[in-house]
C-alpha cells in the first residue's frame, strides 16, 4: 500500500444475498408515489451514517422493520404509535410503492424508507446502540439445504443486529416454517450479546403485533407461526 493511502473501512460489497429482485406488476399509483413521494419519505442509501435525530426532527425510540412488504401493517403500526419512530427496509418496488402510498393517507411523520439491502443498511448507515427494535417477520425461509446460505438469519447477521440495538434493546423475528424456526433459535441462542425471553428459553406463546400478510398465507397453508424475541444484555441507561 502507498503510504499516503488508507485502507478503506466499510465492509466488502456482499456476495451472498437472503433476497431474489422480482419484477413484480407495479400500478400506476405506485410509480407516482416512487416517483413522487419517495423523495419525500425515502432516505437514499449512502455510506454515511444517518443521524436519526436530524431525520425525524426529534429524538424518540427507533424501530426499524426489515422487509416489510406491501408495508399495510408497518403503517398500521407508524400510525397507532405516533410515539415511536420507524424505519422500513425493503427492495422490492410494488411493495415500496404501496407503503409510500399508505404513508401518504395517513399523513405519518414517523416513518421513513430505505430501498436497499437491509445488511448493508446496517453496515453502513446505522450507528451501534441506535435501535430500540429491530423487526424480521416472515423472511424467505429458503428451505432447500443447498440454499441455507442464503437465510438471513446467519452468525455474522445477528452479531451486527446485537451491537446495532440499544441495551435492552428486542430483536423480534417471525416465521412459519419449522425448521428454519429452529436454526433462528440455534443461531441466536449462540449470540452472546442477545438473550432470549420466552419462558424455557424456546418460542414466544404470545405476542402482540398485527398479522402480516404471509403470516396469513401460512396459517391458511395449515403452517405453525413461531415468534421469538432476544434482548440486548448489558446496562439500560
Amino acid at each position: 500500500m502507498n503510504p499516503t493511502e488508507t485502507a478503506d473501512p466499510r465492509p466488502p460489497p456482499r456476495s451472498i444475498r437472503s433476497f431474489v429482485r422480482r419484477a413484480g406488476r407495479i400500478t400506476r399509483a405506485q410509480e407516482r408515489a416512487l416517483g413522487e413521494l419517495l423523495p419525500r419519505w425515502g432516505l437514499p442509501f449512502t455510506s454515511q451514517l444517518l443521524d436519526l435525530d436530524a431525520v425525524f426532527g426529534r429524538r424518540a425510540p427507533r424501530v426499524l422493520e426489515i422487509g416489510f412488504g406491501d408495508g399495510a401493517t408497518l403503517v398500521e403500526v407508524a400510525r397507532a404509535r405516533p410515539d415511536l419512530d420507524f424505519l422500513g427496509v425493503e427492495v422490492h418496488p410494488p411493495g415500496v410503492g404501496h407503503c409510500l402510498l399508505g404513508i401518504e393517507a395517513a399523513g405519518l411523520t414517523n416513518l421513513r424508507i430505505i430501498v436497499h439491502d437491509a445488511v448493508e443498511v446496517l453496515e453502513r448507515q446505522l450507528p451501534p446502540g441506535v435501535l430500540d427494535e429491530l423487526w424480521l417477520y416472515f423472511p424467505d425461509p429458503w428451505p432447500k439445504k443447498r440454499h441455507h446460505k442464503r437465510r438471513l438469519v446467519q452468525p455474522e447477521f445477528v452479531a451486527l443486529v446485537a451491537d446495532r440495538l440499544k441495551p435492552g434493546g428486542l430483536f423480534r423475528l417471525a416465521t412459519d416454517w419449522e425448521p428454519y424456526a429452529e436454526w433462528m433459535l440455534e443461531v441466536l441462542d449462540a449470540e452472546p450479546g442477545l438473550e432470549n425471553t420466552a419462558p424455557g428459553g424456546r418460542f414466544l406463546d404470545q405476542v402482540e403485533r398485527s398479522t402480516t400478510r404471509f403470516e396469513s398465507r401460512g396459517r391458511r397453508l395449515g403452517h405453525g407461526v413461531f415468534d421469538l424475541a432476544y434482548r440486548r444484555r448489558g446496562v439500560v441507561s
